[in-house]
């Protein structure tokens, strides 16, 4: 959530909303297009949430966590995603200030949310495929939400804290047209580690050791397959196999979050020490938003599950009677 925009005073005296240079034709398909993004990403993400609430068979830790998500990715799709497209099109913010304050808390929110999501699933792909037999154990479907809960209690109060206690917070649309949030240093440097730096360090070295965990893995099947073996390797071997795929899919959904936050992230680092453009960084504030439109992609491409619900809740036959226990996952 690093709002930081620096040395702007200078030049909000110049500043004045360009006009537009394209031709109402291109002007109205570019409308169009944002609107079949957002429409997308907002549509994408509700079937994943209906999804994984509505058929019990998909009540894992895993997907708990996917569908908080998904749940942050509907909400981006929803609340920023617009305001953000239509700012870059405009070239101009046309919201006004009190919006402008309230899309930063929603986009910093949202934005660390979604980072905390991948954290959180990186770490039970590193328990599930590290400790399989005390995973399957001690971490259940009531624990994974109470730890979502808690990771969603927690970024509320950081952002209420950042709000308190950033004199400069409440600086916005500062310039005619232009929205633009004031960060001190010290919260400049607390925001960077909590919202980048310590999570991406996470995520990371976690996802570095489920792959060297899961090459082990694939090593000891195929050494299994070598021999005559009892049923119950049999099932271990299968569970193994499937610990495996759930991460390399996961791993993808993370690698795409990471490829679309870089660009931000170099952002971070550097806002202190450059001068960036409102343009640039309104476009990579939108690569951000488009990763809630891909995450749900993933799911369709890798995920045969997700393509068996969405075909069943757009056929309606979620309504059926006992339509939750329809097994999905065959």
């Amino acid at each position: 959530m690093n709002l930081t925009e620096h040395n702007q005073s200078d030049r909000c005296d110049h500043f004045s909303c360009p006009e537009r240079s394209v031709s109402p034709a291109v002007y109205i398909l570019l409308y169009v297009c944002s609107a079949a993004v957002v429409l997308i990403t907002m549509c994408g993400n509700l079937l994943v949430i209906i999804s994984v609430l509505h058929f019990k068979q998909l009540h894992t830790p895993t997907n708990m966590l996917v569908l908080s998500l998904a749940v942050s990715d509907y909400l981006v799709g929803t609340l920023v995603m617009p305001p953000s497209l239509i700012w870059t099109m405009e070239s101009c913010w046309i919201f006004g200030k009190d919006f402008c304050t309230m899309f930063w808390i929603l986009s910093g929110f949202l934005l660390i949310s979604s980072i905390y999501n991948i954290t959180l699933i990186a770490v039970d792909r590193y328990l599930a495929l590290s400790n399989p037999f005390i995973y399957m154990n001690r971490v259940s479907v009531r624990i994974t939400c109470v730890v979502i809960v808690f990771d969603w209690c927690m970024i509320v109060i950081y952002i209420l804290a950042f709000m308190y206690f950033n004199g400069n917070f409440t600086i916005s649309a500062m310039c005619p047209g232009e929205c633009l949030i004031i960060v001190n240093q010290v919260w400049y440097v607390i925001d960077l580690i909590y919202s980048f730096i310590f999570p991406l360090s996470v995520i990371i070295i976690l996802y570095t050791l489920v792959f060297v965990i899961a090459k082990k893995h694939a090593t000891a099947i195929r050494e299994l397959n070598n021999h005559t073996r009892p049923q119950t390797q049999k099932i271990t071997s299968h569970s193994m196999k499937s610990e495996r795929k759930a991460a390399k899919v996961l791993g993808i959904l993370v690698s795409v979050f990471l490829v679309c936050l870089l660009p931000y992230f170099i952002y971070s680092l550097l806002g202190n020490v450059i001068e960036i453009q409102t343009e640039l960084f309104q476009k990579i504030t939108i690569m951000i938003c488009l990763n809630s439109t891909i995450n749900p992609v993933i799911y369709a491409l890798f995920y045969p599950w997700f393509r068996r619900c969405v075909k069943l809740i757009i056929t309606l036959q979620i309504f059926q009677t006992d339509s939750a226990l329809i097994n999905v996952l065959s």
